[in-house]
Formats: C-alpha cells, sequence, structure tokens
C-alpha cells in the first residue's frame, strides 16, 4: 500500500513523528522492547499494537520499525513447553509432598514416645521437650502443605493462561471444518484447572508414599505389616476394577453432555426464530435428549464408583480394626507395648488413605484425562503457521485455479473446476439459483473454507501463502449471515481492534455509505450492540457489517447478498459503495440475486450447479440472459393449448 493510502487510514507518518517527540520515544521503546524479546515471544509482540502498527490499514514502507515478522508458530510446541514448566512444578510439589509424608509421622511416634518413655518415667522435662519437637514438626509439615497448595494453584492458573489463546486460535482453525465443537475445549481447560487444585491430584500425589508407611508399619511388628500390604493389596484390585466399570459410562457421559452444549449453543443462536415458531418444545426435546443420556451413563458409572468407594472404604476401616485387634493381642503377649499398637494404626490409616482417596476421585481424573486429550488433540491438528512475507503494495488481482469443492464426507461436488480471473478494481457479480455454489465460493475467495483442490490467488499469491494479519487487513467480507459483536458501533466497524482511528472508522463508514444512517442514531458511533444486534434492525445490521468490510483500506471485497435485507434507499447506498470501491480500485465481488446491483458492476458471472454457464462483460452477459429469458418465453407460449372458444 502506498505512503498515501496508509495515511488516508489513520497511520502517523515519519513526519508526524519528527515533530511529536511522544512518538519518537514510543517508536524507541518499541524497538527495544521487540528486538529485546526472546524469539519465541516475538510473534505475540508482532501481534500487538505495538507490532502491527494499527491504525486500521497496512502499513507503507514508511514505518519499518512498526512490524516485525511473525516467528513460526506450533501449537504442538506450545503444549510442549507447557508441559516442560508443569513437569518442572509438579517436581517440586513432590519434593513438599515428600517432606510432609515424613513430618506427618511425628504424631504416631509422639504417641509411641509418650505411652513407652514418658508415661513410664514420668519426666516432665521429656514430655516437654517431645511436644516443643512435635509442634515444630507440625508448623512446617502444615507449611509445606500450604506450599504445594500455593504452587499447584499457580500452576492451574498458569496452564490456562498460556494455552487459553493456542486453543480459542486452533479452534478457530478448525471450527472451519466442523460445526464450531472445537470451542467446547476451551471448557477443557478449566477441567484441567480444577483437577490440578483437587484433593484428588494431592491423593496422587500421596499414593507413592504408601510403601515407605508399610515399611514402617513393618518396623514396629511384621504381623500389622502384612495385614496393610494384603489391604493395600485388596484396594488396588478395587481401584483397577473401579476403572475397568466406570472409564465408558464417563466417556459416554461426557459425549452426550457435548452434544447436549451443542444444541444449547445453536438454541441462544435461534432464540427468535424458537419463539416466534413455537418451536421451543421440540428445542427442548432434543436437548432433553441428549441430556438425559448423560445423566443415564453417567449415573450409572458414578454408581458403580460409589460402590468400590465404599467398599473400599470398608476394608481400610476393617484393616484398622483388624491391626488393633490382632495388635492388642501382640501386648497382651508381650511382643510390643500399647504405643506401638496405637502408632501403627495411625500409620496404617495415612497409608490407605490415599489409595481411597484416588478410587473415589477417579471420575475427576477420567474427566481430566479425557480434557487433556481434547486440548492435545486440537492443539496437534492445528495448521502450523510459519513465517510468511508481508508482500509490499498490494493490488487486488484474483485467479481462480480449477477450483474443486467436495464436503468431507459427502461425495457431492458443490463447485467444480472453476477458473476465471478478476483484474485489480474490478467489480464482478456473480448471480445463479440457490444451492448452485455462490456462497461457498465467496467463502473459498476470502480463505475462510479451504478447496478440496485448485488454489485461489490474489495478486498471484495462493491465499494460504499470504501473511493471515496482512490477508485480514487488506480483505473485506460481508458474510450472507451477519453477525455484530457485542459493543459499540464504532467497534464493530473497526473489526473489534483498539489500535483503530477514528479517521480510518469514519473512512470506512463513508465508503460504505452507511455515516448518514449512523448519524441518524442516539448515540451515533457510540451505539452499543447486543449480540442479536438489537437494537439495530437487520437491513443497518447489513450496512454496519459493509463498514467493517470497507475498514483498513481492503483491496479485495467479497460481499454475499449485501442488499437481502435492504430497501429502496438502502439499495441506492449500496450502488454508491460500489461506486466508491470502484473509485478505490478495490477489487469487488458481489454474490446477489437482485438485478439492481448488475448495473453497478463491470462483468458478471452465472453459477449453474457448481459450474460457470457464463461469464464475461455485463453488456454482453445481460444480453444473452435477455436472449435467454425470451427463448424460453416463446418455447412456452408455443407449448400453451389455445384458449377455448378461440379460432385454431
Amino acid at each position: 500500500m502506498s505512503s498515501k493510502e496508509t495515511e488516508s487510514a489513520g497511520a502517523p507518518d515519519v513526519a508526524d513523528r519528527d515533530r511529536n517527540p511522544r512518538m519518537i520515544l514510543g517508536a524507541a521503546k518499541e524497538v527495544e522492547t521487540v528486538e529485546d524479546a526472546s524469539p519465541e515471544d516475538r510473534g505475540t509482540l508482532a501481534r500487538t499494537p505495538n507490532g502491527d502498527g494499527g491504525g486500521g490499514g497496512s502499513r507503507g514502507p514508511t514505518t519499518p520499525t512498526m512490524h516485525r515478522r511473525m516467528e513460526p508458530e506450533d501449537h504442538s510446541k506450545t503444549l510442549g513447553k507447557v508441559k516442560k514448566r508443569i513437569t518442572g512444578n509438579m517436581l517440586f510439589v513432590v519434593l513438599m509432598t515428600t517432606g510432609t509424608n515424613v513430618l506427618i509421622l511425628s504424631v504416631p511416634l509422639y504417641l509411641f514416645q509418650i505411652s513407652d518413655r514418658v508415661l513410664t518415667s514420668r519426666s516432665i522435662d521429656t514430655l516437654v521437650m517431645l511436644t516443643v519437637v512435635i509442634v515444630g514438626a507440625i508448623v512446617i509439615q502444615a507449611m509445606l502443605d500450604a506450599i504445594r497448595r500455593f504452587v499447584l494453584m499457580r500452576t492451574a492458573v498458569d496452564v490456562a493462561t498460556r494455552l487459553g489463546s493456542p486453543v480459542l486460535s486452533a479452534a478457530a482453525q478448525a471450527s472451519l471444518h466442523s460445526n464450531g465443537r472445537e470451542y467446547q475445549v476451551l471448557g477443557d481447560l478449566q477441567t484441567l484447572r480444577g483437577f490440578l487444585v483437587s484433593g484428588t491430584l494431592l491423593s496422587f500425589l500421596d499414593v507413592p508414599f504408601t510403601p515407605f508407611f508399610i515399611l514402617a508399619i513393618f518396623l514396629i511388628h511384621p504381623h500389622l505389616g502384612m495385614i496393610v500390604i494384603a489391604t493395600a493389596m485388596l484396594l488396588a484390585l478395587l481401584a483397577f476394577i473401579n476403572q475397568k466399570i466406570t472409564s465408558e459410562g464417563f466417556k459416554e457421559a461426557n459425549t452426550a453432555q457435548v452434544r447436549a452444549n451443542l444444541h444449547l449453543d445453536s438454541m441462544a443462536r435461534n432464540s427468535q426464530i424458537i419463539n416466534a415458531m413455537a418451536m421451543i418444545p421440540e428445542a427442548v426435546r432434543i436437548w432433553g435428549t441428549d441430556t438425559a443420556s448423560s445423566l443415564k451413563a453417567q449415573v450409572r458409572a458414578q454408581d458403580r464408583n460409589i460402590l468400590t468407594a465404599s467398599a473400599s472404604r470398608m476394608f481400610r476401616l476393617m484393616a484398622q480394626i483388624g491391626m488393633l485387634g490382632w495388635g492388642a493381642w501382640l501386648a497382651l503377649d508381650g511382643q510390643m507395648t500399647g504405643g506401638m499398637v496405637i502408632a501403627a494404626s495411625i500409620v496404617a490409616g495415612r497409608a490407605l488413605a490415599p489409595i481411597e482417596g484416588s478410587i473415589e476421585g477417579w471420575n475427576s481424573y477420567l474427566m481430566a484425562r479425557g480434557a487433556y486429550e481434547r486440548v492435545a488433540n486440537l492443539l496437534n491438528r492445528s495448521a502450523r503457521r510459519n513465517d510468511k512475507l508481508r508482500l509490499p503494495n498490494p493490488e487486488g488481482r484474483v485467479d481462480v485455479e480449477r477450483l474443486l469443492f467436495v464436503p468431507a464426507g459427502t461425495k457431492n461436488v458443490v463447485l467444480n473446476a472453476l477458473t476465471f480471473t478478476i483484474g485489480a478494481g474490478e467489480t464482478l457479480a456473480i448471480i445463479g439459483n440457490s444451492g448452485a455454489g455462490k456462497t461457498t465460493l465467496g467463502k473459498m475467495l476470502v480463505g475462510s473454507i479451504l478447496p478440496t483442490s485448485g488454489a485461489v490467488r490474489l495478486d498471484l499469491m495462493d491465499l494460504r501463502n499470504w501473511d493471515p494479519r496482512q490477508l485480514g487487513e487488506i480483505v473485506g467480507y460481508l458474510p450472507q449471515d451477519v453477525q455484530l459483536f457485542p459493543g459499540t458501533i464504532k467497534a464493530n466497524i473497526a473489526r473489534m481492534r483498539n489500535d483503530a482511528s477514528d479517521e480510518a472508522i469514519y473512512r470506512a463508514a463513508m465508503l460504505a455509505d452507511v455515516h448518514d444512517m449512523i448519524a441518524d442514531l442516539p448515540q451515533g458511533y457510540e451505539t452499543m450492540v447486543a449480540a442479536d444486534g438489537a437494537p439495530l434492525s437487520g437491513g443497518q445490521k447489513q450496512r454496519i457489517g459493509l463498514a467493517r468490510a470497507f475498514f483498513g483500506d481492503p483491496k479485495f471485497l467479497v460481499l454475499d447478498e449485501p442488499n437481502s435485507n435492504l430497501d429502496t434507499h438502502g439499495d441506492a447506498a449500496l450502488v454508491r459503495a460500489l461506486g466508491h470501491a470502484r473509485d478505490n480500485r478495490i477489487t469487488t465481488i458481489v454474490i446477489t440475486q437482485k438485478p439492481a446491483i448488475l448495473t453497478a458492476v463491470d462483468k458478471i458471472m452465472v453459477l449453474d450447479s457448481g459450474h460457470i454457464s457464463m461469464f464475461g462483460w455485463r453488456d454482453k452477459i445481460l444480453k444473452q440472459l435477455a436472449e435467454r429469458r425470451a427463448a424460453r418465453q416463446t418455447a412456452s407460449t408455443d407449448k400453451m393449448p389455445p384458449l377455448e372458444g378461440a379460432p385454431a
């Protein structure tokens, strides 16, 4: 883009910086920040307002320090870095857990010493000294336990922070080829975060220290140690059985719940249709079917989990009773003292409690494991973003080469070997019957879906080889179903960019010929728009979407049914907007069914069942269409039978 175009988009040039000391200081600070950053963080800086320069338009050659080439981005490597950080934190937590479990032995040792030494020697000094030492050990144990919980909490926050953006980015890419269910993986991050701070994870961390406690019981008496070993093996068997009989049920419940959540999202998006056409019972029935399936599977699996957990608790309590009874018999036989019996019972409870806690929390572990697998699969499947060259001064020429599209899982050919070229600054209208593939072609022209084969080239470069940020800046797209974001009209026109200048927003509104409409609103550009577009009408939403497409001095526009909700005045404004696009040499493709727009285009393409039946200059195609229509009318008249009573 030329420096003149950059200036019109609201971007400051070098001369402005020379006159403004603050801008010079900001630019110097920016260069220092980017150059001092680590290689893995430069890509993030390049996407921030200071990294890409903002201003609502593409950067010209006069501001070379405002853009930094994005480093290669691989979400699988991001996941690997997070796993390394988690591993380091978990090693520290294991160290704290080791100290905690060792110091837990202080209480049974205290009871053992009081029973076997203090009470027999009646020494107050020994009692005071033991109490001081044990109190100190308990304080240290509490501190270590608090520290490991603090570390786990911050690890959970770190996971959500570092993986949130990559997961959302990967979900946005994957949603182009699905129904958007990948966005629910963001909820899986919350599941992982909850597991990292749960008591179940602490139980899992305590399980490896069970042999240490069993060894301590063996030192007290081998018979008691054998009782604990037998109980631990029985609890381990119950844990294995629990995993086998509950994993499928919980997996089925999660799958059904995902379907119910997707249907719930669909109900939220189509709430007006549901209410207007009395579809609430049907919508609730579909949601209820999936929810009921989820609840049934969850109850079935949870019942089994409860049974195994109850059995494990019963065996643990029976083991402690057995140890106390057998220990009392050994004490009566003179093989051990009463203090040893009490100490062994406390240590046995500590040895078996983590196993019982792990069984009770097995559902949480399965959910967390499933959540991690979905996050990892999404990040590993996401496309790797390589370092792309930003092309200078894009013009807007479009070349489509043998474009073929067959939806995944079907054999239906939507587009079949389309080939055509549009020169820079030209305007093309695509017309055709419903189902001809017009909307699919429009999505492919802006890169929102990828072709099965063939290529769409902008300035001779395949769309897949463009820098994503630059491509977004020079492409404007108005979809058939216009959706606005919650926020002001100004923010929606600016594509929600915080660094957009008022000049760039005003220019987009003028190019789209919507400034007068916005000025008539009570709050003007500051009018708040809800998620459903209220308080704007359908036509007003469409015109705001058109202004959003014009934002940032695009070089290529694709407008899908831009006048489907417009009145006569809106149609006239759209024609003027197309004239503005032609005056600014913006290559424009309009998908339309209204003949009023055809007078404002240079070329016309007629799609028929995924094929190009006509393509050429406007006047020529209109003449051919008129001749075809006249021929059909003549043929229809010839086939009509004569009226009754009319002369033959």
